[in-house]
């Protein structure tokens, strides 16, 4: 490991933690799915659906994107058992805006397992957890802390972050993943073991900000060894970042009596199981209009409404958006036919809005 300090030494490791859990107790985030530290301290218990559900959609999501989804959520399934007897277009249209949406996917067969397979009840360990679709191992780990209160190292970006700097680690990230792990295993608690992860977490979040840190007001100030350089938030490392590639293809828009045909995506893959327009093939090379009219669902007057882009993790992607009427005697059995009014109860991942309301069919 290239770093000032290899192994941190007890002393330091125990000052980090009191300095650490102290200001945790003055400043926790107050989050809808979270007991504060008071009020653990009195024996409130978290509940473990609230704090699955939230994990789940905390995964490469930001809090403020997710209290909304999560208050929805719970609104409409207030336990595991509601939820795993929705259907799963249901909790598809639901989580439809939030991204990754294999983890919808994977949310509705875990509730189902935990009602059919635990009678309603989380598993408590980690290896039995992470048996459970769409939990890993962060997750696991978290869960198992944070509702359980057992000792577990929980490392996200927030705490490979604080690691990092902590101790001014030069490997580059990804590959310092596995050595920001082991630092973070010295400072694992024994006891308040579900406050630790949470209070790492928020200092990363508040203070151990990625590019703006707050040096001055953090509680690890002093033993930090990235304050001593000219620039904390130089730390992590990181590797240089491979160019994205893209991609390019159509959107159909066809209408009809103030509807719009809509088809379901194949269940595995990129947006598995989301509504869509009819579209092509995403390709690497655009295009002509002739070619891509290949792709249309049926023959009619197409309008070219102009293009829209959207950023996946791995790619770009350009869509010509096209929009036609349909003809009075038109008959399909692909897909169905959603009334404009009702396109916001649809499964509508980000990208087709978008495609929608470049046609006019959603607002912008």
């Amino acid at each position: 490991m290239d770093t000032d300090s290899t192994i941190p030494l007890p002393k330091t490791v125990q000052a980090c933690r009191k300095a650490l859990l102290g200001w945790y107790d003055a400043f926790a985030r107050d989050l809808p799915w979270r007991v504060l530290p008071a009020a653990r301290a009195k024996g409130q218990s978290a509940d473990p659906y609230a704090v699955w559900l939230s994990e789940i959609m905390l995964q490469q999501t930001s809090v403020t994107a997710v209290k909304g989804y999560y208050a929805a959520f719970l609104g409409r399934w207030p336990e595991v058992e509601h939820l795993a007897a929705a259907p799963l277009e249901e909790v598809l249209s639901a989580w439809a805006g939030l991204g990754y949406y294999a983890r919808a996917r994977n949310l509705h067969a875990c509730a189902q397992i935990v009602v059919d397979q635990h009678g309603g009840a989380f598993p408590q360990t980690e290896a039995e957890l992470r048996t459970l679709p769409g939990i890993g191992e962060y997750t696991a780990a978290a869960i198992a802390a944070i509702v359980h209160d057992v000792p577990a190292n929980v490392v996200d970006g927030n705490v490979d972050r604080v690691m990092a700097r902590l101790h001014r680690v030069e490997t580059p990230l990804p590959r310092a993943k596995t050595d920001l792990k082991s630092l973070a295993a010295h400072y694992v608690l024994p006891h308040r073991a579900a406050d630790w992860p949470q209070a790492l977490m928020d200092l990363g979040a508040i203070i151990c900000r990625p590019k703006t840190p707050k040096c001055d007001l953090c509680p690890l100030e002093r033993f930090c060894l990235a304050t001593k350089t000219v620039n904390p938030a130089d730390y992590p490392r990181r590797s240089p970042k491979a160019v994205r590639p893209e991609r390019y293809g159509a959107a159909f828009v066809l209408c009809r009596d103030e509807s719009v045909l809509l088809r379901r995506r194949p269940t595995k893959g990129l947006l598995g199981g989301m509504s869509e327009v009819p579209n092509s093939v995403w390709q690497a090379k655009k295009a002509t209009n002739e070619v891509m009219m290949l792709s249309a669902p049926v023959e009619a007057v197409w309008q070219n409404m102009g293009v829209i882009r959207h950023v996946f993790t791995h790619f770009s992607l350009q869509l010509d958006v096209y929009k036609a009427v349909a003809s009075r005697g038109y008959q399909t059995n692909e897909g169905w036919w959603a009334p404009r009014h009702a396109l916001d109860e649809e499964a509508l991942p980000s990208l087709m809005r978008k495609v929608l309301a470049q046609a006019g069919m959603l607002p912008k």
